[in-house]
């Protein structure tokens, strides 16, 4: 215990050598907070009226309200300058680090803010305002209210988002045809049917039936407002935007890459950073992704041999392997909820396996749950995190739109146990981390924590978890480790080497994700290189620790620091090497 405690004073702030950077990072963001209400009113940093501000309100969709972010982002780094980081204790140090990082991120991607496509399939407007108001806590009838009072503004974002989407379009940076396509079916899936069935009002629905107390009159009216914000505005807005969309097709390019675009090449560099938080070019992206395979591979073809399967192409080989799998869930009526239980039960021997290998983890329960029936036919598996207040747990979303199902056990280790629900919930969860630490919006810093989640995998299958399932090991060097490190070969194809996405099909992705590629530029590559970073780092602190090393200890002073730039976490390594 004490070699631990040791482990946690690296990144714990029990020194007082510089308070005021604290008091000026959580004072910074809670101003950023305050500019963006949706994000303000899921995290309830806030109390009283103010957060009842925050609660009723949606951020704004245009381009002037992102070219405010970025003066406040050189603000705070004016201000930052301030502070000896000499004087700074080693977990003020690293949030100095990644606080510098992320606004001169910010600031370094402005000039390329107008090359986000508004509308898309994976993470556009119309998506995320739905979610957003489906996972909105109705605790009292006053978060009630503040819902309807929210629900109210959506139809005015997503015309704001309109006018957007035109003047980018007239600067020559609009979705590919394929992507206006896909786009354009899932909003009329969206905003089909009658009001009072639409996901905005059944979900409200069922919210207030869990709600004690709440009159049944009050509820009838509460219900009549939401179908009549939906009938009234929401639906006229997206239909508006459908529209657009469509008239937009005619001047739409078959071609996806970013290299289409007006100065794509530098856009399409900027976002490879902003996703992996560290500087490698595409090319070499490219090649990493390729050797990647080239070593993945050569474990697959090792596990084929090891259930009998040595003749033919391996493609064959793994269609008569996965032929005969166990475990597969068929389409009988509770096939969906055997699904969900078959997940809950691998996350449940995760939390056991994981005693081994973390004494940290977080307090907050996870959750098994289908994805929203709106986003399901374009959603990969997802996790959301906890609630501040726990009105709301971690969830692990799983599409399920038809059966046969398989629950895959690498992608509940990914997405839950020991992956992003330890970091993430945790991190939320520490409170001697500054806010924008604890809940990374400032930005995702996709390379930490989809390479956490990868990481986790991998971890699973170091540590032996799949010790008598080899199909379940197949399955996590296939649907996992290749296919993320094909996906670095594939992100850098479309954007940087002009690739269709019928290339990318036919590498091995299929179509909805390489759709999601085109649409989130650099997003797929954060993973591998995520993963790879970590684990270069866990070898390192090996290599400089010899029989001083600990599993634990490394988790746990990678997991205390939370999210952080690929870039800095060296710096948090140096930190834990040095304690110990």
């Amino acid at each position: 215990m004490k070699l631990i405690l040791t482990a946690l004073l690296v990144v714990s702030p029990f020194m007082a050598a510089e308070p005021d950077i604290d008091q000026f990072l959580d004072r910074f963001s809670r101003e950023w907070l305050r500019g963006d209400p949706q994000r303000a009113s899921d995290l309830h940093v806030f109390t009283g009226e103010e957060q009842d501000r925050m609660d009723r309100a949606l951020t704004p969709a245009t381009l002037a309200f992102q070219q405010s972010r970025v003066s406040l982002a050189r603000k705070g780094l004016v201000e930052l300058k301030k502070f000896d980081r000499a004087k700074l204790t080693p977990q003020q140090r690293i949030s100095a680090a990644s606080f510098e990082w992320q606004l001169e991120d910010i600031v370094r991607g402005a000039r390329f803010q107008e090359h986000r496509y508004v509308f898309e399939q994976m993470f556009g407007l119309q998506t995320r305002l739905p979610e957003l108001m489906a996972n909105m806590p109705v605790r009292n009838e006053k978060d009630a209210r503040n819902y309807l009072a929210r629900l109210t503004q959506v139809g005015a974002r997503i015309d704001e988002a309109a006018v957007e989407a035109k003047a980018r379009a007239r600067k020559g940076i609009l979705p590919p045809k394929a992507i206006l396509e896909v786009t354009i079916e899932q909003m009329k899936r969206l905003i089909g049917g009658e009001p009072s069935k639409s996901l905005w009002v059944t979900s409200f629905a069922d919210r207030l039936d869990r709600l004690p107390g709440l009159a049944a009159a009050t509820r009838k009216d509460m219900l009549a407002t939401a179908e009549g914000s939906v009938s009234a505005s929401i639906q006229p807005a997206y239909q508006r935007a459908i529209e657009m969309l469509a008239s937009q097709r005619a001047s739409a390019t078959e071609e996806v890459g970013f290299w289409r675009l007006p100065q794509g090449a530098a856009a399409y560099g900027q976002r490879l950073i902003s996703s992996t938080t560290t500087a490698i070019p595409a090319a070499r992206i490219h090649q990493i992704g390729l050797d990647q395979v080239v070593l993945v591979e050569k474990e697959i073809d090792r596990l084929l041999a090891l259930l009998g399967e040595t003749g033919g192409t391996r493609a064959q080989r793994l269609a008569r392997v996965r032929a005969k799998r166990p475990g597969v869930i068929g389409g009988e009526p509770d096939a969906r909820a055997k699904h969900i239980a078959a997940y809950t039960g691998i996350i449940r021997d995760a939390e056991k396996r994981a005693a081994a290998l973390f004494d940290m983890r977080p307090k907050a329960p996870v959750e098994v749950r289908r994805v929203p029936l709106f986003r399901e036919a374009n959603s990969p598996a997802y996790y959301t995190t906890p609630t501040p207040d726990g009105s709301r747990p971690g969830i692990f979303w799983t599409p399920q739109l038809n059966p046969p199902f398989v629950a895959s056990r690498s992608l509940a280790y990914h997405e839950a146990v020991p992956g992003h629900h330890f970091q993430l919930a945790l991190q939320g969860e520490r409170a001697d981390l500054p806010l924008f630490r604890r809940y990374g919006f400032l930005g995702f810093l996709s390379g930490f924590t989809e390479g956490w989640g990868l990481y986790a995998e991998r971890l699973a299958w170091e540590q032996g978890w799949y010790e008598g399932d080899l199909h379940g090991e197949l399955d996590y060097l296939t649907s996992s480790s290749l296919f993320r490190a094909q996906r670095l070969v594939v992100d850098t194809g479309l954007h940087a080497k002009r690739w269709t996405i019928e290339q990318g099909v036919e590498y091995g992705i299929r179509r909805s994700e390489v759709e999601r590629y085109v649409t989130v530029p650099g997003q797929a590559c954060s993973y591998k290189l995520g993963e790879l970073k970590i684990v270069e780092e866990r070898e390192r602190a090996k290599r400089a620790l010899g029989a001083k090393f600990s599993i634990k200890e490394f988790h746990n002073a990678v997991l205390a620091a939370g999210a952080v730039p690929l870039d800095v976490l060296p710096t948090v390594v140096d930190e834990y090497i040095r304690a110990r």
